[in-house]
């Protein structure tokens, strides 16, 4: 067995004792008030929106070379497309400049429910 190996083993022994310990520890409940609540809007996108994919429209569009690269570096990051990221970054611009215009998102809720 490797030195390696070894550590690697003692510390998975460690870790599997350290959560036998936490499982064992025993929760105390008390009845007491819990101070000031306030309750919280849901404000998660609904199963709908979240498969619901917006009509794209292709454009050509010539960006700096450092915007692009930014972009490609980050998407990597994050393990996306750098497409993808331009094209929230600008609905997101979009939304933040109409505020009191209706989202394309509250439109196409109202007309689901008309359906």
């Amino acid at each position: 067995m490797s030195a390696k190996t070894q550590r690697s083993g003692g510390s998975e022994k460690a870790n599997a004792g350290a959560s036998r310990r936490y499982a064992e520890t025993k929760i105390k409940y008390t009845d007491e008030p819990l101070g000031k609540v306030q309750v919280v809007p849901d404000f998660l996108p609904s199963p709908a929106e979240l498969a619901f994919r917006e009509e794209g429209v292709k454009v050509t569009l010539a960006l700096s070379k450092k915007s692009i690269e930014f972009f490609k570096s980050e998407a990597s990051k994050h393990h996306t497309q750098y497409q993808r990221m331009i094209r929230r970054l600008l609905d997101a611009y979009v939304d933040g400049q109409a505020p009191t215009r209706q989202s394309t998102r509250t439109l196409r809720d109202k007309a689901a429910q008309r359906r």
